[in-house]
């Protein structure tokens, strides 16, 4: 098979009540821009996802799907979509449809103009919120946000959290090689590696609507983020070049 325009990773746990909705959204949207693309799921989880995407499947070559019946965590799954992923633009996207995918017409120019990384955000003045959240996820957002910052030094990026990024295909491949959080802090991570190792990133503002659905348990989930966001500053990772390095190895032993 030819190597396709665009490759969407979706992740999804226990979404089998909307993924058919948003895939058939996200396929009339590519088939109507005349893009070639494919979609990659990553639905973990025991409630029927993963059986209703691979029904779909054996009806589109185009679709495929990955997962277990455990949670492996979105940055897991995102990573492991990547891996499979061929197409000269890499992008993922979330299950649950909070940025319709229209806004995807945003970002891809800005990839044409030579950038290596472009994130949808919900923090610029030309972002559009169709349902906020509620006041008290709000207020917990801007004290992540700014504990972020503090830890990672972010602070040219407004919203490091909107599942909606792309990538040209070099930098998935590089950034996702030394991406290492399999939860959700792995966004602020692969943003972290990516201006560390000196791509260019462009945000820029997207419809996002709330669902009213949070996925995360405050105490337990909000723990495991601090750790994780502190844990950038303690972890090793290789370089852009060294990891570059380390792929090349890898496919000459293969």
């Amino acid at each position: 098979m030819s190597q396709p325009d665009l490759s969407i990773v979706v992740p999804a746990y226990n979404e089998a009540a909307r993924i058919e909705a948003t895939l058939a959204s996200i396929r009339a949207h590519l088939e109507r821009r005349g893009l070639a693309y494919e979609l990659i799921v990553v639905a973990d989880g025991d409630d029927g996802t993963r059986e209703r995407v691979t029904a779909l499947a054996a009806r589109d070559p185009r679709v495929s799907v990955l997962g277990e019946p455990g949670r492996g965590g979105k940055g897991r799954g995102v990573r492991l979509g990547f891996g499979r992923a061929r197409g000269r633009v890499v992008g993922f996207v979330d299950a649950d449809d909070k940025t319709p995918i229209e806004e995807l017409d945003r970002l891809l120019p800005w990839l044409e103009q030579g950038y290596d990384v472009v994130i949808g955000s919900r923090g610029q003045k030309e972002s559009k919120i169709e349902v906020a959240q509620p006041w008290f996820r709000r207020l917990g957002s801007r004290g992540f946000a700014f504990f972020m910052h503090l830890v990672t030094g972010l602070w040219q990026l407004s919203d490091t959290q909107c599942g909606f990024k792309f990538f040209r295909a070099e930098a998935a491949r590089d950034l996702f090689s030394r991406q290492r959080i399999d939860g959700y802090m792995f966004d602020v991570e692969v943003l972290y590696l990516a201006v560390r190792s000196g791509y260019r990133v462009k945000e820029v503002g997207v419809r996002w609507r709330d669902d009213g659905d949070s996925r995360l348990e405050l105490l337990a989930g909000n723990w495991r983020n601090l750790k994780d966001v502190l844990g950038l500053r303690l972890r090793r990772y290789p370089g852009r070049q060294a990891a570059a390095s380390e792929e090349a190895s890898g496919r000459g032993a293969a």
